[in-house]
């Protein structure tokens, strides 16, 4: 490209953009709305969030133990302003199963169920074909520096506790 290209393509930028902050903030909007419409159009289809897919995947990870709510709620990848009407969806549908704690009525303890489990394992290929379609274009490396990069632009946002 000459100079004058350039040039030009820097005041185009110039123009859409006020500074390199926006354009990062704003392109990565986009490309969250971009991949999530792929994950809405997917879970739909079983009347499931994507959130609510993601506290079932929690629960599985850490299955058979129960997780207190709050844990949940801390592990989601994003914030559930009402991670409470969340698993109560849940527990309607029969994917998991809340219990009190003995020592503190205050906590309530988490489990995803055999249903539950069944509908991760019966979704597990379209995530995964999913996730190709989303990102699956990237190479490894490429996949590993924009992680990288991510983890970097959150961190002076999230807690040093954080799971993430």
């Amino acid at each position: 490209m000459s100079s004058g290209g350039q040039d030009e393509e820097r005041e185009n930028r110039k123009r859409k953009f006020d500074s390199p902050a926006q354009e990062v903030y704003l392109s990565l909007w986009r490309t969250y709305d971009r991949l999530r419409a792929l994950e809405d159009a997917l879970f739909s289809e079983l009347d499931l969030t994507p959130q609510q897919y993601n506290v079932l995947r929690i629960l599985q990870a850490t299955s058979p133990r129960p997780l207190p709510t709050l844990k949940i709620s801390e592990r989601l990848i994003s914030r559930a302003p009402d991670i409470t009407r969340m698993i109560d969806k849940l527990q309607q549908r029969g994917f998991v199963e809340r219990v009190r704690s003995e020592e503190d009525r205050r906590t309530v303890f988490v489990t995803i169920t055999d249903a539950g489990k069944q509908l991760l394992d019966e979704l597990q290929g379209a995530v995964e074909r999913m996730h190709r379609d989303q990102a699956g274009h990237l190479s490894a490396s490429d996949s590993a520096e924009l992680c990288r990069l991510l983890k970097r632009l959150r961190k002076p946002h999230e807690s040093s506790e954080s799971y993430w």
